[in-house]
């Protein structure tokens, strides 16, 4: 396990990963549909909003920033637009009203150029504390694309793990050292956790840097304790959804890993108030270490508009700040 290089007594504040756009980016992307503005125009609108969130995020004193993905629809068309043998299909429903491009796997998947590294640059460029690099896992990518070309599903992941663990591994080289790769279909598929494992170690094995994966709303009770087989040093989940009804299994099975603790519910527009976090950190703390304990929200943010995500970290951090005073 990679160990944190990380100050203070744990309990260290981060999110996900994804975190609202701001409205001139939705009508910067209307305009570039519209021929309006051309691709440049809408970059630096991104890379604004990228400076934003980056500075919203070191006010507060969070410890291990993201970058928001301001750059990012949706996390599995972005990267099937950059590899070779995949192509985006028509529009599906992911949940709620809000769609996106289903990938096909069209040959055989492989990587060209670097598809995160230039942005995670930019982020690390505004901040002295370490950025996340934010891969979307093999997994995730072959269950939420039509597979039009590989004769098994555990063929197109290892193909793709092959091409994740590239880019991991270029950010690595660029000097990132938290790197979380997200597999939320590892939640709605237990029966396929082998698989999820099989291409996460194809992944992770060659790199050094504190390795995390992010798995969605899900039944995590079928899944717990054989998801510490995945071979990352820490799992991010959802708490605060489900009543943090999964310490119980803690209790039968200890958890081994770093985690990320989800304590704000991403899918409410409430922003809970501060000693509510506190007392969801505490009662988790029955049953976790705090030198192995990051906080964060249950899921990234990007569905809440700019003014609850924001109070939703901030309260985050106060809830953090009060419980490692009582340390």
């Amino acid at each position: 396990m990679t160990p944190v290089d990380l100050p203070g007594p744990g309990l260290w504040t981060t999110s996900v990963g994804s975190l609202p756009k701001p409205d001139y980016i939705s009508s910067g992307r209307s305009r570039r549909a519209r021929g309006e503005i051309d691709k440049a125009e809408l970059v630096e609108l991104e890379r604004r909003a990228t400076r934003e969130w980056i500075e919203f995020q070191d006010s507060i004193g969070t410890d291990v920033l993201v970058d928001g993905e301001q750059y990012r629809g949706d996390m599995v068309a972005f990267f099937a637009e950059a590899l070779p043998g995949l192509e985006l299909g028509g529009l599906v429903r992911s949940y709620g009203i809000r769609y996106y491009r289903k990938p096909i796997a069209t040959g055989a998947v492989g990587r060209d150029d670097a598809v995160t590294v230039e942005w995670w640059q930019y982020a690390q460029s505004l901040t002295n504390k370490p950025v996340k690099g934010m891969l979307t896992g093999p997994y995730t990518i072959c269950d939420w694309s039509f597979n039009e070309h590989y004769a098994s599903r555990r063929d197109f992941v290892l193909d793709l793990a092959k091409v994740i663990r590239d880019e991991a591994l270029e950010l690595e080289r660029a000097g990132c050292r938290f790197i979380q790769i997200d597999e939320p279909a590892a939640s709605t598929r237990m029966d396929e956790l082998d698989l999820v494992i099989e291409g996460m170690e194809v992944v992770t094995e060659p790199l050094g840097a504190h390795t995390i994966t992010h798995i969605c709303y899900g039944d995590f009770h079928r899944a717990y304790p054989k998801m510490l087989d995945i071979p990352v040093d820490q799992i991010d989940l959802e708490f605060a959804n489900s009543d943090f009804s999964l310490l119980d299994d803690f209790a039968a099975n200890p958890f081994t890993k770093y985690i990320g603790l989800g304590i704000s519910d991403a899918h409410s527009h409430d922003v809970e108030p501060v000693e509510g976090l506190a007392h969801g950190i505490r009662r988790s703390l029955e049953y976790l270490l705090p030198e192995r304990t990051f906080v964060d929200p249950d899921c990234g943010l990007k569905t809440r508009s700019v003014d609850e995500a924001k109070g939703k970290l901030s309260n985050i951090a106060k809830a953090v700040e009060i419980v490692r005073g009582e340390l």
